[in-house]
């Protein structure tokens, strides 16, 4: 990208540095890694209203870490969970109308929603809540919700699937998972998009596009996709406990391995359905997008050799997560 730079007087080249800004957010000051578009030749800094925009997404969710707050993707999760739009999920709690739609798109929640909201992420405890307390829905749309609630309670495959993934998987943010738990549905979604979108892909090349795109979502949003927790294995990045992953997606008929032998033998990722809708955002998908863009000549071998020579692969041991502080050395242009 080109501009005209005050400083130098004429147009030049711009580049993209990491700095460490500090940002108000509710009355505290909080530090992130900011990306700042600068002149290539003096240093003089531009204003980019993406990168900014990104900068003050990432001081919005450190805070939230720092104050154990949900996510927004988190907070519509619990609503869509129970099948409720943001109007009937307010009027279910009491809330202002226009309330839940902030929250959901960034806007801070006091402790006290925030308590409920972790409070009603599990069914048994909605069902407390509908019996114990006076809400505003009327009888049709408590007795649908009622209904929900008790399909989640006695649906096996949730129940199982919940106990299951706590046991692999951990169920507390940090930068080891990006400050995301894990999202099954996401990770299943992510390999989806990329074996639609790439003819034979191979569960090498596969492992390290998950693992780009959820750096690169964390460089630009302070928060992983997926919640996955990457290893640093000999062909690079690798999901931990990805064989346990590709057996869960194999078992639902999500995506499978199929082996085949061509001179040596190639492990294939062959897709069983369809990309959800509605599991990742635009934002995500756009992430996926440019990874996929970025990739789409690199074979196994070469994006395996890419993958070793960033900083976070090279600083690590075989068998170490690989921490997504690393993502802010991540440089694709």
């Amino acid at each position: 990208m080109r501009k005209y730079c005050e400083e130098c007087g004429r147009e030049v080249n711009t580049k993209i540095v990491t700095k460490r800004e500090s940002y108000n957010v509710c009355g505290e000051t909080i530090e992130v890694d900011a990306q700042i578009l600068v002149c290539a030749d003096c240093g003089e800094e531009f204003y980019c209203e993406e990168l900014d925009n990104a900068t003050l997404v990432n001081a919005y969710n450190e805070y939230r870490r720092k104050h154990k707050l949900l996510l927004p993707e988190e907070i519509k999760k619990i609503r869509e969970q129970y099948g409720l739009s943001q109007r009937s999920f307010a009027k279910l709690l009491n809330w202002g109308d226009k309330t839940i739609c902030r929250y959901e798109n960034g806007s801070i929640q006091d402790k006290a929603h925030n308590s409920l909201l972790l409070f009603l992420r599990e069914p048994e405890n909605m069902r407390t809540y509908l019996t114990e307390n006076e809400v505003a829905l009327d009888a049709k749309q408590k007795a649908k919700l009622l209904s929900v609630v008790e399909k989640l309670e006695q649906d096996r495959e949730y129940r199982a699937g919940r106990r299951f993934f706590s046991s692999f998987f951990s169920r507390i943010p940090s930068e080891e998972n990006g400050f995301t738990v894990f999202d099954y549905d996401k990770f299943c979604a992510m390999v989806l998009f990329f074996a639609h979108r790439s003819e034979g892909l191979l569960k090498t090349k596969l492992m390290k596009l998950l693992n780009y795109s959820d750096m690169i979502f964390y460089k630009e949003n302070g928060v992983s996709i997926s919640g996955a927790k990457y290893a640093h294995l000999p062909y690079g990045p690798v999901p931990e406990n990805f064989d346990i992953l590709l057996g869960t997606m194999a078992t639902d008929h999500i995506a499978h391995i199929e082996v085949l032998y061509d001179g040596y033998e190639k492990h294939q990722v062959i897709p069983e359905c369809d990309i959800p809708e509605d599991i990742l955002s635009e934002e995500e998908l756009d992430v996926l997008e440019r990874i996929y863009n970025k990739f789409v000549d690199f074979g196994s071998v070469d994006i395996s050799n890419y993958s070793h020579k960033e900083k976070g692969y090279s600083l690590t041991k075989q068998g170490e997560i690989i921490s997504y502080v690393y993502a802010k050395d991540i440089q694709l242009n």
